[in-house]
């Protein structure tokens, strides 16, 4: 197929270096929307913006059926400094797509084009062009904004690029595939003095230390050997001085499951180890504790589908089942509650070394582009098939 269509790969390779050169922050990706709608515009779809503040959905009818089926791309990019050395870098200090995101969309406005032009296919598509995936759950905000309610879809599919594993290769994973990410400021409320006489001051370090061991006890002794959990204080601050006993120390820690049992388990158990423990040093705690994204569970019947579809599109030896979930996250989870679909990855490896996702120097596989393009042209006309 990717033969078929390589007379369209210098524009998708076009498309993803200028994507490349103007990434934008979730909510803001204005001349990244502006881009998309008007290339979707040209191509014959129906064209609706607004959802989620900069989200783009494309519609395309053709037949009678009334099937239906949406394929997202995410185009928001991250806070990063590039460091690539690319001829198509970023133009936005401070700004990169160091997540592929621009790839992504690159490879689904490519398949849009086909789509458009062959129209081998009974039934409507949406293609969901989604803001704000890295922080700002664009995906709810978009469903907020009546996403499925405007655009029925009987199914939905993502994909993601993975430059860790072995190029053009498919991985996909029935049930939880990423994890829930949740989030905790605790604040250690205590009483400041001088460092030379800690009796008179309640000591907000020492309780704020005892804390963050305490937390150590959760995944080892309050959840089952068999869930996989994940608690991180990833930020501990207090005080200026070393003679100086301060009022208050912070912590802040990601917090990630697979099971919204055991979601609901580990924010329990920090809530009632950090006030515990406060209270035996005579401190208070303030606990601002957010939930994020939501696992990312994938339905049965979906995944089965797109395996079996990959396996004739790449060949079996191409297509792998991932042995354990991420413990990374996606706000796809959120349209996967719901609508059926399934999230998998796509192989982009160039070497045993390449950078990692959110690396500096990370840049996306071009050479990716066309197996991508092809296979989301694949799944559509196969979802919709005629016959």
């Amino acid at each position: 197929m990717t033969i078929q269509f390589s007379n369209h790969m210098p524009e998708i390779v076009a498309n993803r270096r200028y994507l490349h050169q103007i990434p934008e922050i979730g909510l803001s990706e204005f001349k990244t929307s502006d881009f998309v709608a008007e290339q979707l515009s040209t191509m014959g779809y129906e064209v609706a913006r607004g959802l989620g503040k900069t989200g783009v959905v494309a519609t395309l009818r053709n037949g009678t059926s009334r099937r239906s089926v949406g394929i997202r791309a995410d185009f928001d990019a991250l806070p990063i400094l590039e460091e690539t050395g690319a001829e198509y870098t970023s133009t936005h200090p401070g700004v990169m797509h160091a997540c592929g995101h621009d790839g992504h969309t690159a490879m689904l406005l490519g398949a849009a084009r086909i789509l458009a032009e062959r129209k081998s296919f009974d039934g409507t598509v949406h293609l969901i062009f989604q803001p704000a995936e890295e922080n700002f759950g664009g995906a709810r905000i978009m469903m907020d904004d009546g996403l499925f309610n405007k655009f029925p879809c009987d199914a939905i599919f993502a994909l993601h690029n993975d430059p860790s594993m072995p190029f053009g290769q498919f991985a996909f994973r029935e049930g939880p595939i990423m994890a829930s990410a949740d989030e905790c400021k605790i604040t250690v409320v205590g009483r400041g003095g001088h460092g030379a006489e800690p009796q008179e001051a309640a000591d907000p370090i020492v309780a704020g230390a005892s804390i963050i061991m305490a937390l150590q006890t959760v995944i080892s002794r309050n959840i089952h050997p068999l869930q996989s959990a994940v608690i991180t204080v990833g930020a501990f601050n207090s005080g200026i001085a070393s003679n100086v006993i301060p009022e208050r120390a912070e912590m802040k820690l990601t917090i990630r499951a697979l099971d919204d049992n055991v979601r609901d388990e580990l924010e329990r158990r920090i809530r009632l180890i950090a006030e515990a423990q406060a209270a035996s040093y005579g401190v208070s705690v303030e606990i601002d504790y957010e939930r994020g994204y939501p696992p990312t569970i994938n339905h049965k019947s979906e995944t089965d589908y797109v395996r079996q579809l990959a396996m004739r599109f790449a060949g079996g030896e191409h297509v792998v089942d991932m042995p354990q979930p991420i413990m990374g996250s996606e706000d796809f989870a959120f349209m996967l509650q719901e609508r059926p679909g399934t999230y998998f990855f796509l192989g982009t490896a160039k070497t045993e070394n390449d950078p990692p996702l959110h690396h500096p120097k990370f840049d996306f596989n071009d050479d990716i582009l066309p197996t991508g393009t092809a296979f989301w042209v694949e799944l559509v006309e196969d979802y919709l098939s005629s016959k």
